[in-house]
């Protein structure tokens, strides 16, 4: 299909963002207005439509995630908002915390993300998770509104997440393996699930915690001092002593000054604004205290955030989603919607006024070896930035080249997948069809920036307009629960882009 979206200005979509927490789940359904700029949409205006109760995220027996009592209740806030899942045009599903590392976790976030709507994107990762919550915290909206510089801390039950904002964008971000969940409790006290770090942090209190017995409340108020400690360390900026480095789930943070503003969000948040009286058999309480008594002698101005246990869930509703440029090809359109789709970006130069066809084949056959991905067991999506003029012969050899250079992933009956900034998407896609007589099945959108080590979801079209919405993300999804470094694949610094498109 082609379709020029020239006279195309304003595009209309319902959102949905899910959070499945390692302590509480929720949804936030919104609208948002995009407007066009130049051969660009940004997001001109969000509205939450929606905000679904808060579930303490249900576990079986094996510390699984109970995927029926999620399921059911993902449903019942479908019905309670009044939103089909067939009227919801993009969104994400962030699994965070503690929770993306169960056994089952991508096993229901594809379930989930098949059900809750036309495009829903499957994400999981620290770095992402982080944006998130700075820009659903209004964090990020602060540090441009009053011209400083903010740090959110978006504390939840398995992971504190700590990210740094200067004029409206991510300066820096880290996480650190630190929740008030890592311990849970019975109504009578007694010990139920305990996770890697809190058992690390009972240890280095001089307790060790065991699955149903009671911990004295001296030996939880070390534990949660210790907790508070170490947060502070990372969020000061300082070289991480090996302890702390061992919790890092990100680089430490490079930034080093100050920020002149604090906020925090998560479950946490809402104890330490008082806004949270009761108690979930959790750290909580004790934690949200050790943290608030750090926050009041540490310098900065503490300020009430715009959302606090909602942040993540806000971001991931009205944050994730940029959509397409002014033109784009896509045939056959049965091929929308993609999700998780690894990317490409071959080191090459498209200025030349004759394109070397054979170095640009060689060139995407070295990027497609460099991540794996040569086999082709999976479709690719490859990032290009085009230069200089769009005649005809630099044109062909461009697409013989790619042609050429994919050869392996068309060849396993993938579509070729071409991403790119500048607005000759549309362009593009109709010379392999049409002018070079190219036979495969090819989407070619344009307006949007990607890097290796990317995914992406291209979702269906949207009917009102032609476009396609694009979800840029950090996919991870730890195989074990073991603590330490997630892979270098989150890349903040591109997170940061992706999301601040408008």
């Amino acid at each position: 299909m082609r379709r020029s979206l020239e006279f195309e200005d304003e595009i209309i979509l319902v959102s949905v963002g899910v959070d499945i927490g390692s302590s509480t789940s929720h949804l936030v359904f919104s609208r948002l207005v995009l407007e066009r700029l130049d051969n660009r949409y940004i997001v001109a205006e969000r509205t939450v439509l929606h905000e679904s109760d808060v579930l303490l995220t249900p576990y079986a027996a094996d510390q699984s995630i109970d995927a029926e009592a999620l399921g059911n209740f993902i449903q019942a806030q479908y019905e309670q908002a009044g939103v089909e899942p067939s009227a919801i045009d993009s969104g994400a599903l962030i699994l965070t915390g503690v929770a993306v590392r169960r056994s089952n976790a991508r096993a229901i976030a594809d379930l989930f993300a098949a059900q809750a709507g036309k495009f829903v994107s499957v994400s999981a990762g620290d770095a992402l998770e982080t944006t998130l919550a700075a820009f659903g915290s209004g964090a990020a909206a602060r540090s441009v509104r009053e011209g400083v510089r903010v740090m959110n801390i978006d504390i939840g039950g398995g992971t504190t997440k700590i990210a740094v904002c200067e004029d409206g964008v991510l300066a820096d971000l880290t996480a650190v393996d630190i929740g008030a969940r890592i311990v849970a409790f019975d109504a009578q006290g007694l010990v139920t699930r305990v996770e890697e770090a809190g058992q690390r942090f009972a240890q280095e209190s001089g307790f060790t915690l065991t699955l149903g017995q009671p911990v004295a409340f001296e030996d939880l108020q070390r534990m949660v001092n210790k907790m508070a400690d170490r947060m502070f360390a990372v969020a000061s900026g300082g070289t991480p002593d090996a302890v702390t480095t061992a919790l890092l789930r990100l680089d430490p943070l490079r930034v080093k000054q100050r920020p002149e503003v604090l906020t925090f969000s998560g479950g946490v948040s809402e104890y330490i604004y008082g806004r949270e009286p009761t108690s979930y058999g959790d750290l909580g309480p004790l934690l949200a205290a050790a943290v608030l008594a750090r926050a009041q002698a540490w310098g900065p101005r503490l300020e009430t955030p715009e959302q606090g246990i909602r942040a993540t869930v806000i971001g991931a509703s009205q944050y994730t989603v940029q959509v397409s440029g002014s033109t784009i090809y896509v045939e056959p359109i049965s091929l929308l919607p993609l999700r998780n789709v690894p990317v490409i970006a071959p080191h090459w130069d498209l200025a030349a006024e004759v394109l070397d066809g054979p170095a640009l084949a060689e060139a995407i056959r070295r990027a497609l070896r460099r991540l794996d991905l040569h086999t082709g067991e999976q479709a690719v999506a490859l990032s290009y930035r085009w230069q200089g003029s769009a005649t005809f012969d630099r044109l062909d050899a461009f697409c013989r080249a790619v042609a050429q250079g994919m050869t392996t992933i068309i060849a396993q009956g993938h579509p070729l997948i071409l991403v790119g900034e500048a607005d000759c998407g549309g362009l593009i896609g109709i010379h392999f069809h049409e002018e070079a007589q190219l036979s495969f099945p090819v989407i070619s959108v344009d307006g949007i920036t990607l890097s290796e080590l990317d995914f992406v979801d291209i979702g269906a079209l949207l009917e009102t307009s032609g476009a396609v919405p694009v979800v840029i993300k950090s996919l991870v999804f730890p195989t074990s629960a073991a603590l330490g470094r997630v892979a270098p694949a989150a890349h903040p610094e591109r997170l940061a882009q992706a999301l601040t498109a408008e």
